[in-house]
């Protein structure tokens, strides 16, 4: 997160009367920028932003683009997809933080920004966790659990995110008891699998906490 008083939220959306909208849900507790197209919004996006709302189909540049200027320039900022496009097997490689469908509303965009946020203090293996368990979510609501079974690129997520899994579980061996890193955990999978099925609610450091599993 920057040093603003508020946080910075840029929301990229083509359609004036839906950008106004989620002005007005958030520009009580955020900083708001607008951008009306991708290459608007590549060219306003920088460090001091901490969020961007980030519709996928814009003139000029795709949200898709947009996304992938983001990531290549190193910036540091959570990015959710917000968009009417169901989410295909494509959205597997897009780094995206969080994706939700339109319309959303207020409060399931507050509650995203603010997820999004904490998250912004979290080690790199940490983010890419919930990025990977993003794209998996994003998938699971849309998909048949025949077509997810069926898709390669499905099961190669599925691996990619076993791989990181152990990242994280390593990481939290070494810190202990760090409740904040725990509780990011529970909060992945308490959006997609039990805490157990990752193999850490043995943990002494979930013990340790002296919270319910």
């Amino acid at each position: 997160m920057t040093d603003h008083d508020r946080p910075v939220i840029l929301i990229a959306e083509d359609e004036p009367s839906v950008a106004e909208g989620y002005g007005l849900w958030l520009g009580d507790q955020y900083e708001i920028r607008l951008a009306t197209n991708g290459q608007e919004a590549l060219e306003i996006v920088d460090e001091t932003v901490d969020v961007v709302l980030l519709d996928r189909m814009m003139p000029h540049r795709s949200g898709v683009q947009v996304l992938a200027g983001i990531r290549e320039r190193g910036i540091d900022c959570r990015v959710a997809m917000v968009t009417a496009v169901e989410p295909d097997f494509d959205v597997i490689e897009m780094g995206f933080d969080a994706y939700i469908t339109k319309p959303p509303d207020r409060q399931e965009l507050l509650d995203t920004i603010e997820q999004l946020l904490d998250r912004a203090t979290l080690n790199s293996a940490l983010q890419e966790y919930h990025s990977l368990m993003a794209r998996k979510g994003a998938l699971q609501a849309q998909k048949t659990e025949e077509e997810l079974h069926e898709s390669a690129e499905y099961q190669e997520l599925l691996e990619r995110i076993e791989v990181k899994r152990a990242e994280v579980d390593e990481d939290l061996g070494d810190m202990g008891a760090d409740i904040d890193f725990v509780s990011s955990v529970r909060e992945i999978e308490g959006a997609n699998d039990s805490v157990d099925d990752i193999g850490l609610g043995d943990s002494d450091a979930f013990e340790t906490t002296g919270e319910d599993q």
